[in-house]
């Protein structure tokens, strides 16, 4: 039956020879791929049995879009954007090796789902990792967009065309907090994005007016910038035309822009959420379907019936014999599992000079001003953002101060209240070349950020089996020093330290403070640097020797080497009369302090990072002394401290002369502004004594 012709075919009519007939006939062959690819998955369900989602009825915008992209940009397309990932070059078995998640699969060997593309390949667009987590991926990929033009001011992208980055997404996805982040920093800072928005009215079983007051189109009007278009995805000439202009239009102006596309729903959700368990709308779906459309232009151009199904049956046949390919491939390794946790990174040694002749003493702040005066110096592609670190402040501690001034407010500048986009953000910057060092402001206000760390950054270098590792340093200031309150004096090491593929400083002196920030920067993964707020400038009572000689400028602490900060007697241990204490950030000073009325019997070893921590210098105190606090800041219950001794309780068992000993903050929600309430909640040198006194008595 032919369909009538409305008003957009109609335009489509008078404009086809913008297209052209070999282009139509490519996308007629890939839309046809896709079809057969969808087919052959709900028919062998016993076999596709991982969850996956397909692109019936997305086909003709995801492939106009594929058509106008190049080799230089960046793609971060979500998980039914098969069809585009067709028309960029894959080919199906390559698709299908993920879907069945063998060892092949080009993008993540087998560990994440369908659609989900991490490829760093020179004949195809790049595609840096993003998570299944719907609307998340816009943070990244702005990300991405804001480094490119990061690296355009600094001339390290000096080519004559240059890169544009593309964010897929459903309009569902749009409601996300994080979206109106990336959207804020998009026009904030003009960045060469195209947010192409596929809308067919669903978001799982939820319709579009349960879900939203307005669709993306309306919503981006709130973001002053970005210019706005709508299409009909199911007409692809109207798709490959608007795309071409908008394409034009970012790669051109440098300017974000964002393209709302209503498209029909016309398979399921995904493979394990079916369309027949609560859709009413198919047959009215399915006459938006951009197939029969194609097919109609086709035929008015000239080609036959017989023409279009012997294109229709060699894809259909292609993807059959890439399918019986794709079952027989193998599966993964076993051994294979702890591969790409963490990305190699080449400082594993202590280098430089960290107490040089001559060299000034100087407190914490300084020795992490100074370490990112010096990077910055150094290296062009880093650069410096995060709240109140820009050219009027420089920080709030001043750990920024005059940095905007010697380097611009390009590489050292203010962000909005948006920590899940100082966080994530640095996952796209990473992926296109940048460095960047950024800062949350205070450790209580880190967990909008956390959604990105776990689901963006941590997992990268894991999912796409080393091609993107995320080189990202995240400054967090941390701990209670004197009346912050329940807000401004929060640990949080405890909650991060779970989380895979990550590594953990926590630095106690300005020597270390300054050789972990140059070694985090040199670090090809993520770090999270706590910087403890009491000992920055030393006020706190009995933290002097926070203060340090500074290092040169070639001083790099390794990760996972610990340090002792009080070394033992040889009397005390022969005696057995000797305790070891294993600490960090202000717990070091609390226990040197303790130890000035043990003279000799106690022995501070400061990790200086915990993730990695140096389990070899545990071991190793533990079986010297046999007796073992562990001493931290954060509240104990559930803590790494107590963690960390039911490890050393494990491993060091027959080393024991007594249980190991815990201590931390009480167990409360809060630190409390009252001083003298935040007192009696924090260990202090009184009570490290007493607890070593027991230890040593026992």
């Amino acid at each position: 039956m032919k369909l009538p012709i409305t008003s957009g075919e109609f335009c489509v009519n008078l404009h086809y020879i913008m297209v052209g007939k070999e282009t139509l006939l490519k996308a007629w062959e890939l839309i046809g791929t896709a079809r057969a690819m969808a087919s052959i998955y709900e028919e062998n369900r016993s076999i596709t049995k991982y969850v996956h989602s397909t692109s019936k009825g997305h086909e003709a915008i995801q492939i106009a879009t594929s058509m106008h992209l190049k080799t230089i940009d960046y793609a971060y397309p979500y998980y039914r954007d098969e069809s585009m990932l067709l028309a960029m070059g894959m080919q199906p078995y390559e698709l299908m090796l993920q879907l069945l998640a063998k060892a092949e699969d080009p993008f993540s060997g087998g560990r994440t789902y369908y659609s989900h593309p991490s490829l760093n390949r020179a004949d195809v667009v790049k595609m840096p990792h993003q998570s299944s987590a719907t609307g998340m991926q816009t943070i990244p990929a702005t990300g991405a967009a804001h480094g490119i033009k990061y690296l355009e001011s600094q001339d390290l992208i000096t080519s004559a065309e240059k890169p544009i980055v593309l964010c897929s997404l459903g309009d569902g996805s749009v409601t996300e907090g994080e979206v109106a982040e990336a959207f804020q920093m998009a026009v904030l800072h003009k960045l060469p994005i195209l947010y192409l928005i596929q809308d067919n009215d669903w978001g799982i079983s939820a319709s579009g007016d349960e879900m939203r007051a307005m669709d993306a189109f309306d919503y981006a009007l709130g973001f002053k910038g970005m210019r706005r278009v709508r299409i009909n995805g199911s007409d692809f000439v109207q798709c490959y035309d608007e795309m071409a202009k908008a394409i034009e239009y970012v790669r051109n102006e440098r300017a974000p822009m964002l393209v709302h596309v209503k498209v029909p729903l016309l398979g399921h959700h995904t493979s394990g959420v079916r369309s027949e368990w609560y859709r009413d709308d198919l047959e009215k779906q399915m006459r938006l379907d951009p197939l029969p459309r194609m097919k109609e232009l086709l035929l008015t151009l000239g080609e036959t019936e017989e023409s279009l199904e012997v294109v229709r049956l060699a894809a259909e046949q292609r993807v059959f014999n890439d399918f019986e390919k794709a079952k027989a491939a193998e599966d993964p390794k076993p051994e294979t599992l702890m591969d790409h946790i963490l990305a190699p990174t080449d400082v594993v040694d202590e280098t430089g000079e960290r107490s040089p002749e001559g060299a000034e003493v100087v407190m914490m702040v300084d020795a992490a001003l100074h370490a990112v005066d010096e990077i910055l110096r150094k290296h062009p592609e880093a650069l410096l953002y995060g709240q109140d670190v820009g050219h009027r402040l420089g920080g709030v501690f001043r750990e920024a101060a005059t940095l905007a001034d010697k380097y611009g407010k390009n590489r050292v500048f203010n962000t909005p209240i948006q920590e899940a986009y100082i966080v994530g953000s640095t996952a796209g910057m990473s992926a296109v070349g940048a460095k960047p060092i950024v800062e949350i402001q205070f450790a209580d206000y880190i967990w909008p950020g956390v959604n990105q760390l776990v689901t963006e950054l941590s997992k990268s270098t894991y999912l796409s089996m080393g091609k993107f590792p995320v080189a990202s340093v995240i400054r967090v200031p941390t701990g209670a020093y004197g009346g912050g309150g329940p807000y401004h004096s929060g640990t949080v090491e405890s909650s991060l330290l779970p989380i895979k593929g990550i590594k953990i400083a926590y630095p106690s002196n300005a020597a270390d403070m300054k050789g972990l920030m140059k070694s985090a920067y040199y670090d090809p993964n993520p770090v999270v640097m706590f910087e403890h707020k009491g000992l920055y400038w030393s006020k706190v009572p009995g933290t002097d020797a926070a203060k340090t000689v500074e290092p040169d400028e070639d001083y790099l602490v390794p990760f996972g080497k610990a340090r002792v900060a009080l070394q033992s007697s040889e009397e005390a241990v022969d005696r057995g009369e000797s305790v070891g204490v294993v600490t960090y950030g202000m717990g070091v000073y609390w226990a040197m302090n303790a130890a000035k009325n043990l003279p000799g019997q106690v022995e501070v070893l400061d990790l200086r990072t915990l993730a990695p921590y140096d389990e070899e210098a545990i071991v190793s105190l533990t079986k010297k002394h046999g007796k073992v606090l562990i001493l931290t800041e954060e509240t104990l219950r559930n803590s790494f401290a107590e963690a960390l001794a039911g490890r050393i309780s494990q491993v060091c068992f027959r080393y024991l002369d007594a249980p190991i000993k815990t201590m931390g903050s009480a167990d409360v929600p809060a630190v409390p502004l009252n001083a003298a309430m935040e007192a009696v909640m924090l260990p202090n040198a009184d009570k490290v004594e007493a607890a070593l006194r027991d230890l040593l008595e026992s």
